[in-house]
């Protein structure tokens, strides 16, 4: 899951920051910029969502529970 995550963050952040047409042999100083704050974008985003998704989770099992507690044992 953390290498699809890498790869979708290197797509996106290059095709965003780096021109098609390479002129020099190295990133530019807006190129790094761009870069650096894409990445940290994503990171952060990608962080959030884990969190909300996480919180999700936890909010589903605890009514799960309330709800079995409520019907009872279920026959086997």
């Amino acid at each position: 899951m953390m290498a699809d995550m890498y790869n979708r963050m290197t797509r996106s952040c290059h095709r965003k920051c780096v021109p098609p047409n390479y002129k020099d042999p190295d990133l530019s100083k807006g190129e790094s910029v761009c870069l650096d704050r894409c990445v940290a974008k994503y990171l952060d985003v990608h962080e959030r969502l884990g969190r909300k998704l996480t919180e999700l989770s936890v909010q589903d099992e605890e009514l799960l529970g309330r709800v079995q507690q409520r019907v009872g044992p279920s026959a086997p």
